[in-house]
């Protein structure tokens, strides 16, 4: 299967489960690898056949700047099934980390990796 990725998107948004991580927008760091056959494109030329990844950049961004979720299971959750709303995309993997929630390391997230349900 054929890959996009969108690598270290940054939004600014209210997460976490602390009083002061609730207070004030923080650095929410975004990789994305959508799955999907992109051989059309590759033929046609245009991007009608193709996951448009700007779309689907605006759509995270929208959402993850306003969500206030609590967890980082949760946002990646959500942005997950954003993804997987887009036509083409039958596969999705999200990554939501947080730089510097932990004392010592570069930064803590989730990685969430789902599939389109084949229709019943």
């Amino acid at each position: 299967m054929d890959q996009i990725f969108i690598s270290d998107l940054v939004a600014r948004g209210i997460l976490g489960i602390n009083d002061w991580e609730r207070e004030k927008p923080q650095e929410i760091r975004i990789n994305i690898t959508l799955f999907g056959d992109l051989s059309k494109a590759g033929e046609s030329d245009d991007i009608r056949d193709s996951i448009n990844y700007r779309t689907v950049t605006k759509k995270v961004l929208a959402h993850a700047e306003t969500a206030q979720r609590l967890t980082v299971e949760a946002l990646a959750a959500d942005l997950v099934r954003l993804c997987l709303d887009e036509p083409r995309v039958q596969k999705a993997r999200v990554r939501v980390e947080k730089p510097g929630a932990v004392r010592f390391s570069r930064s803590v997230g989730v990685e969430i990796e789902r599939e389109k349900e084949a229709p019943k």
